[in-house]
């Protein structure tokens, strides 16, 4: 009983522990079993695949990414739909360059397409295309050369060349609406002659002009040598008037160009005597005492071995805080521009009158004009500190100019004087006023101070208004 209790106690406490085992044993024999037969179908199908000589496709996503396309692949993209709407499909893209690689779609297509297909050749462009786009850019050149000279430009180098034939004085002495230089000034001149579409284009530009522009711009022609002849005869002593001029141009009218008028001729007359071209007049030597050097002299007298590359800062210092003081005189004469009485030629050259019911005088300058409209004036440079009714150094360089140089003043008789009271001497008509002196001032005087010239013109009206009131007082 003992014994059979015993064995049947121990086959009851062994009895899971034994079916657990069995389970196990089972999965992993199932498992083995799967295991094996996937290895099968896998070996069959490697083997039916190699049989039929076709390469195993790889596992992959059924999802279809999106990735941007290549430039090249937009360009083969478009031109492959193009090709198959006009032709149909193809083998190879006829317009797809030979030095471009093809994309990885081209390499797909080009294997499966059969390799036995012709490629065409691409066509040669024929000779007589490209000499048709060669001759079609040239009219383009020719309109944009034309942009830049504008017709009044043309009609001002005509007249000007047929005044004074001589090419470098035109581009020295005429004023086109841009800088141009002499080799441009030459081309110009030899296109308008032998060019035949240029010159149809400038005439045709030419033409269009309204006659106040032809006018204006036949009274800006320069003056050639015969006209200046005949001017240079009349006597820099003399007080000529308009008709005088307007006689010398019913003696001479071959001489004179057509747009030329009287008031034409006597500016040109005052500038020519201002600058001594008149046939009576001498160049005045320099004064001894105010000694200009040359270039040449002055680099003579400088000791190369006295000159140092060495950087001072207080000096650097010094320049750069007067050029901030500088800079901010300049700010305040631009804030005082309005407050200045001078009246500056306009660019067209069209300028005002000299003379109006309150001017008394005027002194003209190559750059500005100065109204005298009081009966007496101050000369001289202006500064911060000294104010003056006509500053000298608008005219040019002024840094020889006294502060206060001078006074002209209009006496009761209606004679003009000019009183020096600067350092420097000031020269009428060649003849020179020293400190302290006093000179009468008659029309069309030249007065010259410090290099800077200037023509002294008297309104003759209005002064002899005032001698007819002077008369009238002095016998009350």
């Amino acid at each position: 009983m003992t014994r059979g209790t015993r064995t049947a106690a121990q086959r009851g406490r062994s009895g899971p522990d034994s079916q657990g085992l069995l389970d196990s044993s089972l999965m992993a024999s199932g498992t083995a079993s799967r295991s094996e037969d996937e290895e099968s179908l896998a070996g069959q199908k490697r083997a039916s695949s190699q049989a039929l000589g076709t390469i195993p496709k790889r596992r992959s996503s059924s999802r279809f990414i999106k990735r941007k396309k290549f430039d090249d692949e937009l360009v083969e993209s478009s031109l492959a739909k193009s090709s198959t709407r006009a032709k149909g499909t193809s083998a190879v893209e006829p317009g797809r360059c030979s030095g471009s690689e093809p994309s990885s779609s081209e390499k797909k297509k080009v294997s499966k397409a059969p390799s036995n297909t012709p490629v065409p050749p691409s066509p040669a462009p024929a000779p007589g295309l490209t000499k048709r786009v060669k001759k079609s850019k040239q009219p383009l050149q020719v309109t944009k050369d034309l942009g830049r000279w504008k017709p009044a430009d043309d009609l001002l180098l005509i007249n000007a060349v047929l005044q004074t034939n001589d090419l470098t004085s035109v581009h020295l002495g005429v004023k086109f609406s841009c800088r141009f230089t002499l080799r441009e000034v030459q081309e110009r001149w030899y296109a308008l002659l032998y060019d035949p579409v240029i010159s149809k284009l400038a005439c045709q530009a030419m033409r269009q002009l309204h006659p106040e522009a032809i006018a204006a711009i036949q009274s800006k022609a320069l003056f050639s040598k015969a006209e200046e002849q005949l001017l240079s005869k009349v006597g820099s002593t003399s007080q000529p008037t308009l008709e005088t001029f307007q006689d010398l141009l019913h003696r001479h009218p071959d001489a004179f160009y057509l747009a030329r008028t009287a008031k034409a001729l006597q500016a040109h007359w005052q500038l020519m005597k201002q600058y001594y071209l008149l046939e009576d007049q001498t160049v005045q030597p320099l004064p001894k005492g105010d000694q200009v050097l040359n270039f040449s002299d002055a680099e003579d007298l400088i000791d190369d071995s006295k000159l140092k590359d060495m950087r001072d800062e207080v000096l650097e210092h010094e320049l750069t805080v007067a050029d901030r003081r500088q800079k901010r005189e300049i700010r305040q004469l631009e804030q005082e521009l309005h407050k200045w009485q001078v009246l500056v030629d306009s660019i067209t050259g069209m300028s005002s009158p000299d003379f109006d019911n309150q001017t008394l005088a005027v002194l003209r300058g190559r750059m500005v004009r100065y109204l005298m409209r009081s009966r007496e004036i101050t000369l001289g440079r202006a500064t911060k500190d000294n104010q003056i009714d006509v500053d000298l150094s608008l005219e040019g360089p002024a840094w020889k100019i006294s502060r206060k140089q001078g006074v002209i003043k209009l006496k009761n008789n209606g004679d003009f004087f000019i009183a020096n009271e600067g350092r420097r001497p000031i020269y009428i008509d060649g003849r020179p006023v020293l400190c302290g002196s006093k000179w009468r001032l008659s029309n069309n005087s030249v007065v010259e101070i410090a290099s800077l010239r200037f023509v002294f013109l008297i309104n003759q009206d209005l002064i002899a208004l005032i001698r007819a009131e002077a008369a009238k007082i002095t016998p009350q």
